[in-house]
């Protein structure tokens, strides 16, 4: 299998356990799961743990979308979305919010807009979705140059590492000019932890001190604010601007909220339109994103307990099979790890995906419980909207079934 440069390099790294050494592919490089059951299996249930992307609008959600009032949002006169931005920047405690297509592109108008010069430089956690999964957009179409920091296991980074990461002498020909800090929270490759309270703050002091900007990659900020039992904008306060998906966690089919400053704002307009992102008629997506932020995220929180439910079943399971620190499950993001090194984590998710014969015998029903392997030789799963504690109990089920399976496969064999 032929690996990209940063995967190479995040496999690679051995950095307190956060990463090692393996052969373990990027969820994202998965391509699609095949239909793995038998013919004449007749009672098949799937979990689909892969990502909190996968999630489906309920009819609440598709009846707000039918009938959502619209109009011409490039021209500004989408009624829906000027209600949806209003609430995101009250939401957020900004000033202003604009509805974006998607996370990334919210991330790279953030970038443009915060480092107007080609050549600019803005620092970035070195596991960070933005440095890893947006195929170095940034540099690609703004001419942004990236320095990073090391991420450490709880999605922070060292503070004097960032202060000695920040370029001075500006307009000194030989070096880029330091505009940007960007965090991510909850940090998805760190299998969705919550960053401190006090940290955020920290970051702001040091963006403070040195005239630099603080931008959150906040896909999953809301399952930040329902952990620490805070309002979003007590973690926003420390930011300059955010980036907050709606079709995560919140269920929404699609759509990102950008929020800060209103002049800045103003700045992302004109960016959003140049990336391609101005659309006209969007308020049937926007009524699905008002129903995402005013109903959805309370509701996190079961997320959050199915993830350390079945945490604590992998610790519990006989024969053990998986080992995870409870320690770091904080949101809706698992990363585990295979205890039998003989067995990868792309055997183990292929083995949760596929319905043996036997299995309904066993279990009453065939179960596919869809996951991805993940860096360092681990296993992601994400909890969210579709998935109930019924699927959660089922899913442990199976994994239950796959540790049987697999020891007596091994004693045959020995």
């Amino acid at each position: 299998m032929s690996l990209t440069v940063p995967v190479r390099f995040v496999l690679r790294r051995v950095h307190r356990g956060v990463v090692s050494r393996g052969s373990a592919r990027f969820y994202y490089n998965t391509g699609k799961t095949s239909n793995l059951t038998p013919a004449g299996t007749s009672r098949v249930r799937v979990v689909d743990l892969r990502s909190d992307t996968v999630t489906k609008p309920g009819p609440a959600m598709r009846q707000a979308m039918a009938e959502a009032e619209v109009g011409d949002d490039v021209m500004g006169e989408d009624p829906t979305v000027n209600e949806l931005q209003k609430m995101a920047a009250d939401m957020f405690g900004m000033e202003a919010a604009l509805f974006v297509p998607t996370g990334t592109m919210s991330n790279l108008i953030a970038v443009m807009v915060h480092c107007r010069e080609r050549g600019d430089e803005m620092i970035v956690g070195d596991l960070s979705h933005l440095h890893i999964y947006e195929q170095g957009g940034s540099a690609q179409l703004a001419g942004v140059h990236a320095t990073t920091v090391t991420n450490l296991p709880d999605g922070t980074f060292d503070l004097d590492e960032l202060e000695s990461k920040i370029r001075h002498g500006y307009p000194d020909p030989h070096f880029p000019r330091s505009r940007l800090i960007c965090v991510e929270n909850t940090h998805n490759i760190l299998g969705g932890r919550v960053l401190p309270l006090p940290f955020l703050q920290e970051v702001r002091t040091v963006a403070d001190k040195y005239g630099l900007a603080v931008h959150m990659d906040g896909a999953r900020v809301m399952n930040a604010a329902v952990v620490q039992g805070v309002t979003p904008s007590t973690i926003l306060q420390h930011t300059h601007t955010v980036s907050v998906c709606l079709s995560k966690g919140l269920g929404a089919p699609a759509g990102t909220m950008l929020g800060g400053p209103r002049d800045f704002i103003s700045r992302a307009v004109r960016c959003r339109k140049a990336l391609g992102g101005g659309m006209r008629q969007v308020g049937i997506l926007a009524a699905a994103g008002k129903l995402a932020l005013g109903e959805m995220v309370g509701r996190l929180e079961e997320d959050h307990r199915n993830a350390k439910t079945f945490a604590q079943a992998l610790l519990d399971c006989d024969p053990p099979l998986c080992t995870v620190d409870k320690a770091t499950v904080e949101t809706n993001i698992l990363r585990f790890r295979i205890l039998d090194p003989s067995l990868s984590p792309s055997d183990f998710c292929s083995r949760m995906a596929q319905v043996d014969e036997g299995e309904e015998a066993a279990l009453e029903r065939g179960v596919q419980v869809l996951m991805f392997p993940h860096v360092g030789g681990s296993v992601r799963a994400v909890w969210h909207v579709g998935i109930t504690p019924e699927d959660t109990q089922l899913a442990i089920q199976k994994l239950q079934f796959v540790a049987r399976q697999y020891s007596e496969e091994k004693l045959r064999t020995s």
